[in-house]
């Protein structure tokens, strides 16, 4: 029955639309009677009948058009006013894509006309006024052209005049006035409406605190704000003092809404100070007002209320905003080192830096406020007619162009010079002595060095490689290995039992070898590290994270030490390690060892075997390290080494989750910013560190933290105490450069316990970072190297990035006025007093430590298994050799066949660093590495499958000075592979010369990767080249269809992200962009013709996706990447083996992934901030708390990849079933 009824209404609303329709066309008489009637009878069955609302603006259906036209052509005012409430009715339930219906079917126009007649009768129909603007109110935000159809109408104004002239009214002005806001979102019309008188009537409106009208005041205030968002209304406010009158109704509300009641009314007023102070001068007024005070004293008096918290946001945004730029307090932004290069640069940034005049305050501009504002009208332009679609510019999409275009660039003859470097093309390895001319067997010598250990993450340690234990030489069979790891450096002989004279001996010619003015660290610290070795002995057997134990029998506790001696501190950085030698270790913290119980480091037997097998690291040694950097060259000439870098680091054995940021801490820091200015008594403002000013005086007093970051790779340039536990800290700028501050590695000592310090890096560049995201600084301390755990370990509390109120000159930020400077700011409790702590951006790795590190490699490999040959590509700008590795496997015999095979073994050219803050790159080059010089029979097939190429650090130079992105020459390397000059950029030139002369000798290699890091996405993924896919992420879709283009290009990151666990797929893209033509990846594509050319980047913070989601990433992981890398390349060597395999189809086809992404690339902003890779979007949290316009930036599709296989354990079968499915 009640089917039947609803079918009757239902029929009976379409019967009385035909009705309509026929009105309107003239056909039915007394049609003004007749449409009244009928409207009155939709009207009832719409206001009782939802089914009758969905069914007017269903699909198909003609409802709207007969209303609107029927509006459009009566004359009868009540049939007016039954259409207009029967189209507030509709849409009111239907929200936004009902009003949306209406303005497509030309709504907004028929209003808009409406209300021009309506206006033309004297007095105008108020209950027409009413409902027109109500309607237009609610359809006005979803047509984006309205403030242009309601300026050519002339409709503003009516709806102003009619605010003017019924004040009292307030059930008239109210939809007036909402009207009057949607119309403002118009800067043209906004500016029209201010010439009218429109800001001196909104104050006229709103006032002091009063519970009448409080809804006309909300809608006033909202109307304020949107017109305030105009410079001319904005300077015309300042002008009549409405500031002052704004921040006293503020206070006023503040005060009598007790109960929070009318907090959207308090918020109303904050948004139209916000506005208003978008001028210079309206944030003049505000602090000449007492503003930054008022908003701070009511903010804090609303923390306590968490529903507050909007009005605490805006409050802080606001005074953000108005707070007096300050100059960063420095001489000059260019880089506190010199280095005169041998050629100027004819243009760019490193030119204009060289011919800026010498007087010339680069800091800071005379007006740094970009006040556009100052222009006398506002721009003519209508953002409406504005085109909304994404478009990004910076897509290459002429095909010709990305067409891959083999060119040597060089003649060939001079393309010979590289001959040299590939001695295994040579006919001379036929004469060698290949042990046998029998293929000879796989097995490691027993007389050589030990093993290299293959670098993996935890229970990541493949199963095969503990049924292939025959191919491993433990350390507990081989005497020669033993021997190796109980070696150490002689000032850290380990004592033994039955040799007290020797340890005594030790300990006099330690003593004669420290420095006179560090006599107060005596014998009891030289006994303490006496005590600490690199490896356990295979006696004790007990591992923890740094597989670093002090025996037991030698372990004693050492007490707090007094100095005697007031400590003289002429070398910053502590004791001489050598007599007669420039080089110094880092000071050692003023307290023993901190005794511990030996259970606190045992461990199960199973955790033993993995950590004796991924922990323990062969290849640092003290010694070779202190001999590596005798002979590394550095601009400022350290002499000084940084503990963390001597001792080494081993990865902790715990988990690091990704820090849970807690709510509001970067409202509180920003708080305590303001107090600053507010209570300038309470800062001290003392300079404590200055490489500025080497005669800076290195504090004495017992509470002040002392500062150092004079040795290789360290960045720290200023340091000023501000309160007594915080210091603001100043990055060094890359040398010959003004910009990319991001870099830090620096010393604190001086510490006490429990209390947390605050520190702040106020001179960051980019718009947002990982920080906000979770991920912490590193620290490495010295007091818990000394307890056997020598780790870099993330730490730090209260982590937040943002915008500060120190400003960028124009020089430094590419030509922009008016940007700020961005802070990291993070506090650390520290767990021991007086010790030695290191601070890191991500976790170091210096040039000396990457030459101790190939060294060793190349002096305990077996060189009758592995071709290893480490060459000096070229020499640096600062003398420093650039370092080129070749890694093979040795032919079987020197029969023909198996030379044959060994010199047509395809080539793999591997690169990394050339940005030297990305250290996470060369980590993941050290797991390579090892991975490839292991006895693994995976690693063993794979050096007989290619020919390894690989410049482990393309920016030896950038690396050693601390640079975080540059070279000396001022430059970033990877935007100089088209053009690179031989005297500014050697590294990339000869690079790029073994890369032509392969092409030119056609041996293009099968794969190029270049190692990268990337600071604000997370997991690891891949950049590559394709002209498919391109075009795909442009409008030239379809001539992207008829492209045949080879897609093998996916295989290998496919593959990663189902074998390495912390790689994700969703993160790659393969799309050529013209702002990264002059990079590796794009160059060696084009140019050289290798289609898998890659930019591999490494998070600095973590994964959120496969097995790693939720932590930070460690070395271990990154290692762990490296040789998974190795593995993906032995996988894709099988894979594409047509005598053996087929290539999944799964790995190409590639096309519905390309319909279905969502991938935007932009451009990057300035050069000053230039990535190598496209942008990304990660939701910016900052609470409503910054003044960032969001990035546009990459859409994140992240897919789950957990890695389903162990390494190679599987079968190659097992393995393409894997990637099949």
């Amino acid at each position: 029955m009640n089917k039947v009824r609803t079918s009757e209404k239902s029929s009976r609303t379409m019967s009385l639309l035909s009705q309509l329709e026929k009105i309107n066309l003239g056909s039915v008489l007394g049609e003004a009677d007749n449409a009244r009637y009928v409207t009155s009878k939709i009207l009832h069955l719409v206001q009782s009948q939802e089914k009758t609302r969905k069914e007017m603006t269903s699909k198909g259906s003609t409802g709207i058009e007969v209303i609107l036209s029927t509006l459009e052509n009566t004359k009868d005012p009540q049939t007016m006013l039954n259409i207009l409430n029967i189209l507030i009715e509709v849409i009111s339930v239907g929200g936004g894509r009902k009003a949306n219906i209406l303005v497509a079917k030309g709504g907004t126009q028929i209003l808009l006309q409406l209300l021009l007649t309506a206006s033309k009768d004297s007095p105008p129909n108020e209950e027409l006024m009413v409902l027109l603007h109500t309607l237009l109110a609610k359809i006005g935000p979803k047509d984006k052209k309205i403030g242009m159809k309601a300026r050519i109408n002339g409709a503003h104004n009516i709806s102003l005049n009619l605010v003017k002239q019924n004040l009292q009214n307030h059930r008239l002005i109210l939809p007036c006035l909402q009207v009057l806001r949607v119309y403002s979102t118009s800067s043209v019309n906004a500016v029209s409406l201010g010439k009218n008188g429109v800001v001196e009537l909104m104050f006229k409106i709103i006032g002091p605190f009063s519970k009448k009208n409080t809804s006309l005041m909300k809608v006033a205030l909202d109307t304020l704000a949107a017109l305030l968002k105009s410079k001319t209304n904005a300077r015309r406010a300042v002008d009549r003092g409405y500031v002052q009158v704004l921040l006293t109704i503020y206070v006023d509300w503040h005060r009598h809404d007790s109960r929070h009641r009318y907090m959207l009314i308090r918020k109303g007023v904050l948004q139209c100070i916000k506005s208003v102070t978008n001028i210079k001068l309206g944030r003049k007024a505000f602090i000449d007002a007492n503003g930054m005070k008022i908003l701070y004293n009511t903010s804090q008096e609303c923390l306590a209320v968490r529903t507050l918290d909007p009005l605490v946001n805006t409050s802080s945004l606001i005074m953000r905003k108005c707070f007096p730029k300050n100059r960063l307090p420095l001489p000059t932004i260019k880089s506190a080192f010199h280095f005169q290069l041998p050629v100027i640069p004819a243009s760019g940034p490193v030119a204009q830096l060289y011919n800026l005049p010498p007087d010339v305050d680069d800091v800071v501009d005379e007006s740094d406020d970009n006040d556009d504002a100052e222009t006398e009208s506002e721009i003519e332009t209508e953002n409406d007619d504005k085109d909304q679609h994404f478009k990004n510019d910076d897509i290459e999409t002429d095909i010709n162009k990305l067409k891959p275009r083999q060119e040597l660039g060089r003649p060939l003859e001079e393309l010979k010079m590289y001959e040299r470097f590939f001695p295994e093309l040579s006919e001379k390895l036929q004469e060698c002595d290949l042990v046998s001319k029998e293929p000879k067997p796989f097995i490691p010598d027993a007389n050589l060095s030990g093993p290299i250990v293959v670098p993996t993450a935890g229970e990541e340690y493949s199963a095969e490689t503990k049924q292939s234990t025959k191919g491993v030489a433990l350390k507990e069979s081989n005497p020669v290995l033993t021997e190796e790891y109980n070696r150490r450096p002689a000032f850290l002989e380990l004592p033994k039992k039955d040799s007290v004279k020797d340890s005594s001996l030790h300990q006099q010619n330690d003593q004669r070898n420290l420095s006179p003015s560090c006599q107060c660290l005596n014998q009891e610290i030289v006994k303490g590290l006496d005590r600490m070795s690199l490896q356990s002995s295979a006696k004790n057997d007990q591992y923890y994270s740094t597989a670093c134990v002090i025996t037991k029998e030698s372990k004693t506790s050492l007490t707090t030490l007094a100095c005697s001696n007031p400590c003289e501190r002429v070398s910053p950085c502590g004791s001489s390690l050598f007599e007669g030698s420039s080089v110094h270790l880092g000071k050692l913290c003023c307290t023993g060892v901190d005794s511990e119980d030996e259970d606190s480091r045992s461990s199960s037997s199973g955790e033993q075997v993995m950590l004796e097998v991924s922990d323990v690291s062969p290849v640092h040694d003290c010694d070779l390290y202190i001999e590596m950097v005798k002979t590394t060259k550095s601009i400022p000439e350290y002499s000084e080494v940084a503990y963390p870098d001597y001792f080494g680091h081993i990865p902790p054995p715990f988990k690091e989750p990704i820090l849970e940021r807690l709510y509001g801490v970067q409202r509180t820091k920003i708080s305590q910013d303001i107090e600053r200015l507010i209570h300038q008594n309470d800062i001290i403002d003392r300079v404590v560190y200055d490489l500025d000013n080497l005669s800076c005086l290195v504090p004495e007093e017992a509470d002040v933290l002392k500062f150092n970051s004079k040795f290789e790779s360290g960045n720290l340039r200023k340091v000023i105490q501000i309160r007594k536990n915080e210091y603001d800290l100043i990055l060094n700028s890359d040398i010959n450069s003004n910009h990319y501050h991001q870099w830090f590695y620096f010393e604190v000592s001086g510490m006490k316990t429990g209390i947390g310090y605050r520190f702040n890096i106020i001179n960051c560049e980019k718009s947002n970072s990982q920080f906000n995201y979770g991920m912490q600084p590193l620290m490495y301390s010295v007091q818990e190297a000394l307890n056997s755990r020598p780790c870099w370990t993330r730490v730090g509390t209260d982590i937040c990035y943002y915008k500060n109120h120190f400003s960028r000159s124009s020089i430094a930020a590419g030509g922009q006025k008016g940007k700020s400077y961005y802070t990291i700011t993070f506090t650390v409790t520290f767990q021991h007093k007086d010790d030695v702590c290191y601070f890191a951006y991500h976790y170091p790795y210096t040039y000396s430590t990457l030459k101790m590190h190939l060294q060793k490699l190349e002096s305990m490999h077996n060189p009758q298994q592995i071709y290893f040959r480490q060459d000096v590509l070229c020499e640096t700008l600062a003398g420093n050799s650039c370092p080129l590795v070749t890694i093979t496997a040795m032919p079987e015999s020197n029969y023909y066949e198996h030379i044959c095979q060994f010199r047509n073994r395809p080539y793999v050219f591997l690169s990394a660093r050339v940005h030297p803050g990305e250290t996470n790159a060369s980590w993941v080059m050290k797991g390579t590495l090892e991975y490839l010089m292991s006895n693994n029979p995976s690693a063993q097939c794979l050096r007989e499958s290619y020919i390894f190429k690989i410049i482990p650090m393309l920016n030896p130079d950038g690396v050693i000075n601390g640079n975080h992105r540059c070279s000396l020459s001022g430059e970033d390397l990877n935007r100089q592979w088209q053009n690179p000059n031989p005297d500014l950029h050697p590294t990339i030139y000869h690079a790029k010369g073994l890369l032509q002369y392969l092409a030119a000798i056609k041996r293009l290699p099968l794969v190029y990767c270049d190692y990268h890091g990337h600071s604000r996405k997370k997991n690891v993924f891949m950049y590559g080249c394709s002209i498919k896919e391109t075009m795909w992420h442009t409008n030239v879709n379809a001539a992207a269809c008829d492209l045949m283009e080879d897609p093998c290009y996916r295989v290998l990151p496919k593959i990663l992200s189902q074998t390495a666990p912390a790689f994700c797929m969703g993160s790659c893209s393969f799309v050529v962009e013209k702002s990264k033509e002059s990079t590796a990846r794009v160059v060696v594509w084009r140019e050289i013709g290798v289609q898998r050319s890659y930019t591999m980047e490494s998070t600095l913070c973590g994964c959120d996706q496969g097995k790693y989601k939720g932590l930070q990433i460690g070395t271990r992981e990154l290692e762990e990447m490296g040789a998974k890398f190795c593995v993906g390349l032995l996988r894709l060597k099988r894979m594409s083996s047509p005598l053996e395999y087929s290539l999944p189809s799964s790995l190409l086809d590639i096309e519905n992934e390309l319909m279905e992404s969502s991938c935007k690339v932009t451009s990057p902003t300035t050069y000053v901030l230039d990535e190598d890779e496209p942008r990304f979007l990660e939701e910016v949290d900052y609470s409503a708390e910054s003044n960032d316009d969001q990035d546009t930036e990459l859409a994140d599709n992240v897919g789950d990849y957990e890695a389903t296989n162990q390494e190679d354990g599987l079968s190659d079968s097992d393995s393409t079933r894997i990637l099949l499915s």
